[in-house]
């Protein structure tokens, strides 16, 4: 399965869990990756746009 696949599959997952319990879980996560800027992150975007 392509990184593109899963990372959209992750994101509906959380999509729906988020409508299902009302905690911002995909803001808890952005929040996380603008203040730590972990290396994997920047992995996945390297992957994606090929750069």
């Amino acid at each position: 399965m392509a990184l593109k696949t899963k990372c959209l599959l992750g994101l509906f997952g959380f999509a729906v869990v988020d409508a299902v319990i009302p905690f911002p879980i995909l803001g808890m996560i952005l929040v996380y990756v603008v203040v730590q800027k972990p290396p994997w992150f920047q992995k996945v975007v390297r992957e994606i746009y090929g750069g």
